[in-house]
């Protein structure tokens, strides 16, 4: 049975010392899915950027997981619902930046939520858990 693990994709996937653990994982043959506070439709709130709106698609989180190989039908957008309701059965654990997610994936499910910010160990907790 292959191993499940599974990633934020805002300030966790997008940074390059995660998406390079999450290139060696995949070049392990674990299975690798992002899941995500975002919505999947292009009705993205505008963000505020230098003080003019912009809008804000999923392009970015595309071009990375493209890269990456991970599968579309792997990525999925909770629509700012708690992730616990999406995590992939068999999950082993979600690396997240949110500890209001990382406390209920913990509390919630039998998935280990793991923190990159509050843990300076993330990474080899991550990899004991494997």
């Amino acid at each position: 049975m292959k191993k499940i693990v599974s990633f934020d994709f805002d300030s966790t996937l997008d940074r390059p010392d995660i998406t390079d653990f999450c290139k060696s994982l995949i070049q392990k043959g674990i299975d690798v899915w992002v899941v995500t506070s975002r919505s999947s439709t292009e009705d993205q709130p505008n963000w505020i950027i230098n003080g003019t709106y912009s809008k804000r698609g999923n392009d970015d989180l595309f071009d990375i997981t493209d890269k990456l190989g991970i599968p579309r039908d792997r990525i999925v957008f909770t629509n700012h619902d708690f992730k616990t309701k999406f995590l992939p059965k068999g999950c082993i654990w979600h690396l997240d930046d949110d500890w209001i997610e990382i406390r209920d994936i913990n509390t919630n499910s039998d998935i280990k939520g793991i923190s990159q910010f509050a843990n300076k160990n993330w990474k080899q907790d991550c990899l004991l858990l494997l």
